[in-house]
């Protein structure tokens, strides 16, 4: 709830004495009346020079209390002061002069919106020049990753911060935007005997007044999203970084998790090192920071690049060598992302949130490029492009944004972290690393990091780098037509023998109006083993190349754009579908999809493709080969003859690997395989089991039982949501009631989101209405709960049920949810449906509930898919549903 509250902290905190608020304060509206009341940005008229903040962190508790000290130049006189907190119960407000002096001025706080935009007002104008804002307050814990949060870990409670993109606010009084990049001096009291962590290394640690008393040193300037604030009984393992050649001195390196993680934090701790090496071989510089912790929280959905104390969820982290691939790649590609933001993002920053693309795109692309060099047995690699492939399917949308969004007010920031951000972004910025070459495109990152090291920066000052670099200066131009413009560019191309034409629009699916919009397009094609590329920044143009065989109009799978193709040469690309590197697989399974979607290319090649996919050696190849008809049979598309037909030609395409390759379910039955043979290994046993195998259902139904009965050998992780998919589909909500009590007894980071989630996906509409009813356990945290119901509504054949609970709860599920993680995905649960009437439904039901928040454009992309898809299946149901039932 966003309601200001009191907590009773007082007589626990280290403030012997706070003096109350005044009581003849001004209304608020008087101070509102002073000025304009920035919703966004804030002015320069109070600049923040250095913070003190002074936390009594107890996670057993509800709350939190705390001072702060903030340091800032008065631009002029004024009685005002504006900046940010959030639900804060403010005890006092005093200004005094920074370098010392009798007076002081009393303030009152007034938070004036639900974004944590506050106003001090005082009496008299305070003097231009330094001076010092003292605050004592309280404020409380939340239960999911937002601000300050807690959650009880078996008999303990732990704490953790999470404060981007505007939640530092809620922790403590500040300047949260990132232009303010300063030094923090951060002291966190927790109960005697617990661990405290934060960015800088501790320096001291005391009993005082029966708290642990945790010092640490200064940071490096920050901003205020990436201050780092944990408590709790924590474990930790310690090692160093050993030297590089960019950093003559050890890097003290800590994983810092819940007692219950104790035994698996070796992978982590020996793991980070080798990719922290890369990252400052990488950048040229040694890491940024003087330490490095990595931290883990059950209930944090991702991670977080706090400088020198990145937040993990407990599953990226807490593994070992035995861990399924999908395991090793997470904690690759995630730890470079994380850590590559330690230059790019901590030690140089967007100025403002329009440019925090900067940050997430760059990182994305860094993930996979340094995970995929820490091992490239895993290909972690290829994963970069299937994200940007993905990243299409909102980015043809009419409601949408580009890469570079204007941000006006608070409500938007979040708005900015999404697939277009991530996936998008990182598409790019592979394109363009392709276009320019890896040397070029390294030379100028590192320009422009030391341009604008422990400082702030724009995306003008990153294209312009990027331009020098590369000797170039139409890049700036063709890479702002992809950052400043939402839409997918289509290349469509035409004529043959070495001789072609190429001409551009925006891609729209069938139903929608394309718009007018020109892009400066790096197009590269490929025959055979002749490549070559263009800058297409008119509407069309002319395209030679030589070589022979079928044409390969994205090469390398590098180009953020789909292409069209006259019927003869799809049939040729698809008819070598089997043989092409992943990224072109994915590249020419995305064209194909969006081409059937648009009412060009027909089912019978959709089947085609992925006949030939499924046959293609490569994982991630193989993976998308019925993409597009999975999503076809998860929106309701097929007639029940169709989906069985469906069902057993998918399971058909899998069953020679199935047969070859063999299937133990037990834990390390496959250890120290081929990352690519384990993978088309669970690929296999999924697609058997999905199409109900009577033999395979009972060997994973027996798996789960045995797991459940305490022989945990008998189910290796890897097939957990195969084989409790098979259990519950056998034992129906007897069945649900036993993982369920047997996934809350567990503390296991795989194991117990397994089990929720399988228990969420069931489709069974009886276990369904026991989620929606309210699971009461205690040991089901906040998080996990919401997360159960949400699952009911994603999951075909209780969508109906978990919509119909969304309606009568409709507040409650609105309110309260802050945080980057939270409120914003809620109607994306929503976008398997397929019907234009339901589009009008939900857009009546939600969109006033949902106006003016981070939601408001996740809701209109929703509404805009399910009415896409409605119109596609109108049009074009039919003719799928005879394909399919052809297959028989």
């Amino acid at each position: 709830m966003r309601l200001a509250f009191t907590v009773a902290l007082l007589a626990s905190t280290v403030f012997a004495a706070v003096p109350a608020l005044g009581q003849e304060q001004p209304a608020e509206s008087q101070a509102v009346a002073l000025a304009d009341v920035p919703r966004g940005l804030l002015s320069d008229a109070a600049i923040p020079t250095a913070y003190r903040i002074d936390t009594s962190f107890d996670p057993a508790r509800d709350g939190f209390s705390g001072r702060t000290e903030i340091d800032v130049e008065l631009a002029a006189p004024s009685r005002f002061i504006d900046l940010h907190g959030r639900n804060l119960d403010m005890l006092s407000v005093v200004a005094r002069p920074a370098g010392g002096g009798a007076d002081r001025w009393t303030g009152t706080w007034h938070q004036i919106d639900d974004s944590g935009v506050a106003r001090i007002g005082f009496p008299e104008d305070l003097p231009a020049g330094r001076l010092t804002l003292e605050f004592a307050y309280t404020g409380r814990y939340q239960n999911n990753a937002s601000g300050l949060f807690h959650v009880k870990v078996g008999d303990e409670w732990y704490g953790w911060s999470q404060f981007q993109s505007t939640d530092a606010r809620a922790a403590f009084p500040s300047f949260d935007q990132p232009s303010f990049k300063v030094p923090f001096t951060v002291t966190i009291r927790t109960p005697a005997g617990q661990v405290a962590v934060s960015n800088a290394p501790e320096v001291s640690s005391t009993l005082e007044d029966g708290w642990q008393v945790h010092r640490f040193a200064p940071t490096l300037p920050l901003p205020t999203y990436l201050v780092a604030m944990m408590a709790g009984p924590f474990v930790t393992a310690e090692s160093v970084v050993p030297p590089t050649p960019e950093r003559a001195q050890p890097l003290p390196l800590r994983i810092v998790t819940t007692r219950p993680n104790a035994g698996t934090m070796h992978f982590a701790l020996e793991n980070s090192k080798p990719i922290v090496a890369l990252l400052e071989n990488y950048f040229g510089q040694a890491f940024p920071y003087p330490k490095l912790d990595q931290i883990t929280s059950p209930v944090m959905p991702g991670a977080m690049e706090n400088a020198g104390a990145d937040l993990y969820a407990d599953g990226i982290l807490i593994l070992d060598e035995d861990a399924a691939v999908s395991r090793k790649k997470l904690f690759g590609m995630v730890v470079a992302h994380e850590l590559a933001h330690q230059w790019f993002g901590d030690l140089v920053t967007p100025r403002w949130w329009d440019d925090i693309w900067l940050n997430e795109s760059f990182a994305n692309w860094m993930g996979y490029e340094i995970g995929g060099r820490w091992r490239p047995d895993l290909k972690i690699g290829e994963g970069a492009l299937a994200e940007g492939f993905e990243a299409m399917s909102t980015d043809e949308l009419a409601a949408g944004r580009p890469i570079h969004q204007p941000i006006a007010t608070n409500d938007q920031v979040d708005s900015a972290f999404d697939t277009i951000t991530y996936g998008k972004g990182g598409h790019v910025v592979a394109m363009v690393a392709g276009f320019v070459g890896p040397d070029a495109f390294r030379q100028g990152v590192r320009a422009y990091m030391g341009a604008h090291r422990y400082g702030t920066a724009t995306s003008e000052d990153f294209f312009a780098a990027m331009a020098s670099a590369a000797k170039d200066d139409r890049l700036t131009q063709a890479m702002q037509s992809f950052t400043d413009q939402q839409g997918v560019p289509l290349i469509t191309v035409s004529g043959g023998d070495g001789s072609y034409s190429i001409r551009q629009s925006r891609y729209a699916p069938l139903g929608a109006e394309p718009t007018d919009t020109r892009w400066g397009v790096p197009v590269c094609m490929r025959r055979s083993e002749e490549r070559a590329c263009t800058l297409l920044a008119d509407a069309a143009g002319a395209f030679a190349l030589a070589g022979s065989g079928p044409l390969m109009p994205n090469a390398g799978g590098t180009g953020y754009y789909r292409f069209e193709l006259p019927g003869a040469e799809w049939d040729a690309l698809i008819a070598q579908a089997d043989t092409l590197e992943a990224a072109e697989a994915l590249a020419l399974e995305d064209s194909l999809d969006a081409s059937f979607r648009a009412g060009r290319a027909s089912p019978s090649k959709l089947i085609a493709l992925a006949e030939r996919l499924a046959a293609n050696p490569d994982s991630y190849a193989a993976g998308a080969a019925t993409d597009s008809l999975a999503r076809l049979y998860r929106a309701g598309f097929l007639d029940d003859a169709a989906e069985a037909a469906y069902l057993k030609w998918a399971a058909g395409l899998v069953r020679k690997d199935y047969e070859a390759l063999g299937f133990d379910p037990k834990a390390g039955a496959y250890a120290g395989a081929d990352p690519e043979e384990t993978q088309r290994r669970q690929r296999a046993v999924a697609g058997v089991a999905m199409a109900r195998d009577p033999a395979l259902e009972k060997t994973l139904v027996a798996a789960v039982g045995a797991y459940l009965g305490g022989e945990t050998a008998a189910l290796d992780p890897a097939f957990f949501g195969t084989a409790m998919k098979a259990y519950l589909a056998k034992t129906g909500i007897a069945g649900a009631r036993t993982l369920a009590s047997a996934a809350l007894a567990s503390e296991d980071p795989v194991f117990r989101p397994a089990a929720l989630s399988a228990i969420g996906r069931s489709g069974d509409p009886e276990v369904a209405r026991w989620i929606l009813a309210g699971i009461e356990d205690g040991r089901l945290r906040v998080s996990e709960q919401l997360s159960l119901r949400l699952a009911v509504v994603l999951t075909g054949k209780t969508r109906d049920l978990g919509y119909d609970w969304m309606r009568g709860n409709l507040a409650a599920l609105i309110d309260g949810k802050s945080g980057i993680f939270n409120l914003r995905g809620i109607p994306m649960v929503l976008r398997d449906y397929c019907s234009v009437s339901k589009a009008n439904e939900i857009a009546e039901l939600f969109r006033g509930n949902l106006a003016g928040t981070p939601a408001a454009l996740e809701l209109e992309r929703t509404i805009e898919q399910v009415r896409n898809c409605g119109t596609l299946k109108a049009a074009r149901a039919q003719e799928v549903n005879a394909a399919l039932r052809a297959l028989q």
